[in-house]
């Protein structure tokens, strides 16, 4: 069993054997305590448990256990993991990762919100809150023994609504909380690294691999229990009243996707998007909440701990996504950054061609749009003042809210350009990212006789800063790790000549890249070089340059044409790039 749900589901099993008087089930340790008049049959109780959807035995003490022995449950947690990947694939084929860079508009990426209350909803949600809802399915269903299907699916309905409703509410009064005083970078940072963790511990509890975990219990605290009055009113005699406010209070339980969006919509410091982050986020649970009753039923045995263990999958990688997104606050970056940074990668001959050095101050220009920050990759030399220069595409997303704990600064951008200026005064990295850590940047900051950006070669590994699909849509924007191409064949392109022009042309798509990516020109020749996109660029690779050719750094949109002009002046080869310098092609300038 995995939770108050489980214990609900046996025990009114239990009540139906002709003489139980009362029964109380522990998840904890796979027990049950029966009262009882007259005879009570093993049979009946065998029978009873398993129409439950569970088996009946001896206990084998296994609590205490790090990890368990059972082959079984590996072979499940491994179908479980495929499941999970497949259904990671086919959402990732329709689009819905996707969902929030498409929508303009929207308020902090509210179609992503929706698939986290999802997830929420028959995951950690139902773990948590589904012994409620069956509590209070079961009261109605006493009282009312004679009621049709239909009406007892009301109580479901009046706890969502309670829910949905109070969410909504209480989601405005923290996002004008939020708007009246700002939790500090650093308490943000450590606090979604704490719902993170807790997030981790109830996805390991839902694989079952880890016995000893069931020791720590997420319940509600005994002290808002009482002082919220949520047992009183789960035992208290059934009311369509009670059923919505007990959902109503689920707002203050712990649970770490709630705490996650609760967060999150403090962050935004507006009492409009704290009211859709959160109504947006209960009505996404909905569904899984709905569901439980008739769901808990239908999934029985290995179907039962199929579907759990597949939820924990999911929850736990959502729980790391959360606690990368804390460690980029914290200005440590997440997992692949600390693994894989080594300060030899800034040791280089090439510039910049995103810095540029105007009036004695280093000039550095970047995109803010939807999906995060184009380019989100910089090298500049200490000691000489940076003007950093924000445009700001869409202001209602996350990625416009922007802190950086070494910086100390934490600023929402306004559309248009956005100026801050700092001072390097050391050498190292300069971390940056939105306001809940999901769509990151990196400053890196090296001597002033070095001349160097990151090489290419190197680039491609260390600039991987991956993001989970459920929280920043399909790679964020945040880092290049999952938007680096795949491996595809050099093709050569021809070169036309209109009114002494030499014209390239090539195609960009998520599946070829660029094709054709090898070019040869004149030097002191014009070039128009046109790149058709087919589709809408992904992570890193959305991003085109020609370090060397040209300072500008253009974006894939679907259905325009990207176009660089420019005058080579000198034979040389010249790289086809990403804003963040993984090669995808070469211009050869004879």
């Amino acid at each position: 069993m995995h939770c108050r749900s489980c214990e609900i589901l046996v025990e009114d099993e239990l009540k139906k054997i002709p003489g139980v008087t009362e029964a109380y089930v522990n998840h904890k340790n796979g027990s049950a305590y029966i009262h009882y008049r007259g005879h009570l049959y093993e049979d009946d109780l065998i029978r009873a448990i398993e129409n439950a959807g569970y088996s009946y035995g001896a206990g084998e003490g296994t609590d205490n256990k790090l990890i368990t022995g059972d082959v079984k449950a590996y072979k499940e947690l491994g179908i479980a993991a495929v499941i999970a990947v497949g259904l990671y694939l086919i959402a990732k084929s329709f689009g819905l990762f996707s969902l929030s860079a498409n929508i303009s508009g929207n308020y902090n990426n509210l179609p992503v919100v929706f698939l986290i209350g999802i997830t929420a909803g028959v995951s950690t949600c139902m773990a948590l809150v589904g012994g409620l809802v069956l509590g209070a399915s079961a009261q109605f269903s006493k009282k009312h023994p004679e009621a049709s299907g239909m009406e007892k699916f009301k109580p479901h309905l009046f706890f969502n609504l309670g829910r949905i409703i109070s969410f909504f509410i209480l989601g405005g009064l923290i996002g004008f909380l939020g708007s009246v005083f700002q939790l500090s970078t650093s308490v943000l940072g450590v606090l979604t690294v704490g719902v993170g963790i807790v997030m981790l511990l109830l996805g390991t509890q839902l694989i079952d691999i880890f016995p000893f975990l069931k020791r720590f219990s997420f319940t509600i605290p005994k002290n808002i229990t009482r002082f919220f009055g949520i047992k009183d009113r789960a035992d208290s005699d059934y009311s369509h009243k009670n059923s919505a406010i007990m959902g109503g209070l689920t707002f203050f339980l712990p649970c770490g996707f709630t705490q996650a969006m609760q967060l999150f919509a403090m962050s935004t410091g507006s009492p409009i998007a704290g009211a859709l982050t959160m109504g947006v986020f209960a009505l996404g649970t909905a569904p899984g909440l709905l569901g439980v009753g008739g769901l808990t039923s239908a999934v029985k045995g290995h179907a039962a701990r199929l579907f759990f263990k597949t939820a924990g999958i999911v929850v736990v990688a959502l729980s790391l996504f959360n606690i990368s997104n804390g460690l980029n606050l914290l200005g440590i970056g997440s997992f692949p950054n600390i693994l894989w940074t080594n300060p030899a990668w800034a040791a280089n001959t090439n510039a910049d061609p995103n810095v540029k050095l105007v009036n004695g101050i280093q000039e550095v220009r970047m995109r803010q749009v939807s999906s995060g920050y184009v380019p989100n990759k910089f090298t500049i030399k200490k000691g000489i003042p940076v003007r950093w220069i924000i445009d700001s595409r869409d202001s209602n997303t996350c990625a416009a809210s922007i802190v950086s704990q070494k910086l100390g600064i934490r600023q929402g951008l306004q559309p248009g350009e956005n100026v801050i200026e700092f001072n390097p005064d050391q050498t190292g990295t300069i971390r940056f990212s939105c306001s809940m850590g999901m769509y990151t940047g990196v400053f890196t900051v090296v001597d002033e006789n070095t001349s160097g950006a990151v090489s290419p070669e190197t680039d491609a590994v260390l600039a991987q800063n991956p993001i989970p699909p459920a929280g920043g849509g399909a790679c964020g924007g945040g880092g290049c790790g999952c938007g680096v191409k795949k491996q595809v064949s050099v093709t050569t392109g021809e070169v036309t000549n209109q009114n002494s022009v030499q014209v390239i042309k090539a195609v960009y798509s998520q599946d070829k890249d660029i094709v054709p990516n090898q070019f040869s020109v004149k030097a002191n020749q014009p070039v128009r070089f046109e790149i058709e996109a087919q589709d809408d660029g992904y992570g890193c690779m959305s991003s085109v340059t020609l370090p060397g050719l040209s300072n500008r750094v253009e974006v894939f949109s679907k259905g325009t044409t990207v176009t660089f002009e420019f005058t080579p002046t000198k034979p040389g080869d010249f790289g086809i790039t990403c804003a963040m310098g993984v090669p995808r092609g070469r211009i050869q300038v004879n």
